[in-house]
């Protein structure tokens, strides 16, 4: 590790099992986070086999430069796991993976270092971007943001039952001085929520919400799916790591619905098992943490993984 804030890949034997199926095959790591996945599947591919990976992060790529230069098969992307099929076209493998893997959650030393603006625990600046050098910052939204606004990400994508108090709150105290620390504003949703979950912060779901909003993570990952299934070659594996209720149920519908097919063919007409367009096979059942890596690693509670096969 290139910090000292560590990362304890959750799930990992796991997803490389379920994930390669060819040694020789082509892969894409869509979230290279610490590389704990990475190096992994490296592992277990041959000389043939190559592995992609993609990140935000900048200490994320600085990680994986550090993995390229030592690791001929390996070759890193800095960007969303959204633009996969640029980087696939980029090296002429799109339509030919045999496998991608998506680890949706926030990486433990994003967590940790209170620099990134991402917790609620400790104090630091209010930023919460994946890629700290692009786009709208957690503070530039949270100072300009509609009341309305700040109501919908709480409530749909922190699931925050209190969403309208906590945003009163915020436009209330943004009046007197505007919101660039972590802290204050765990405080300023603290003090707004009436009813606090035992072992959970007050403030876990709203800045679930804002981070969300903030890194469009739902966004991009319905163009993923959506796009993996051009990328993979028959065969090939989808397999996703989901940390929250949103993502699980966006990863288990589509799945669902692209191994049921085109479930829309008028009544009394009869077809073929082709014309109902079939375009995923599900692989097993859901997968979470054991109990002892839980116990390892508390963070991974909340994991689930699904895998598909491309029909």
């Amino acid at each position: 590790m290139t910090e000292a804030f560590q990362h304890l890949t959750v799930l990992l034997n796991e997803a490389v099992e379920a994930l390669v199926q060819s040694p020789s095959g082509l892969y894409v790591d869509g979230t290279f986070g610490r590389g704990g996945h990475s190096r992994a599947i490296l592992e277990q591919l041959d000389a043939d086999g190559r592995l992609y990976g993609v990140d935000k992060d900048p200490l994320a790529l600085a990680e994986a430069r550090l993995l390229e230069q030592n690791e001929s098969r390996f070759k890193i992307f800095q960007g969303s796991f959204a633009d996969m099929e640029v980087y696939s076209e980029s090296e002429g493998v799109a339509g030919q993976l045999d496998g991608i893997l998506l680890d949706l959650g926030v990486s433990s030393p994003q967590l940790d270092d209170a620099e990134r603006g991402f917790s609620f625990m400790n104090d630091g600046p209010l930023d919460m971007r994946m890629n700290p050098d692009a786009g709208e910052s957690a503070a530039d939204w949270v100072n300009s943001a509609s009341e309305s606004e700040i109501i919908r990400v709480l409530k749909d994508y922190g699931e925050e039952r209190f969403a309208r108090r906590m945003a009163r709150a915020i436009i209330a105290e943004r009046q007197q001085e505007p919101i660039t620390r972590t802290g204050r504003l765990a405080h300023i949703i603290k003090e707004a929520n009436p009813a606090w979950e035992k072992g959970k912060h007050p403030a876990t779901r709203a800045f679930q919400g804002i981070r969300i909003h903030i890194n469009r993570e739902l966004e991009d990952l319905e163009i993923a799916l959506n796009k993996a299934l051009d990328l993979l070659k028959p065969g090939g594996r989808l397999v996703i790591i989901s940390f929250h209720s949103l993502e699980d149920r966006i990863v288990k519908r589509f799945m669902r619905d692209m191994a049921k097919g085109d479930t829309h063919l008028p009544p009394g007409v009869p077809f073929t098992q082709d014309q109902l367009n079939i375009r995923l096979k599900l692989v097993g059942k859901a997968i979470k943490p054991s109990r002892q890596e839980v116990d390892a690693n508390p963070r991974s509670r909340s994991a689930v993984m699904r895998v598909a096969e491309k029909v």
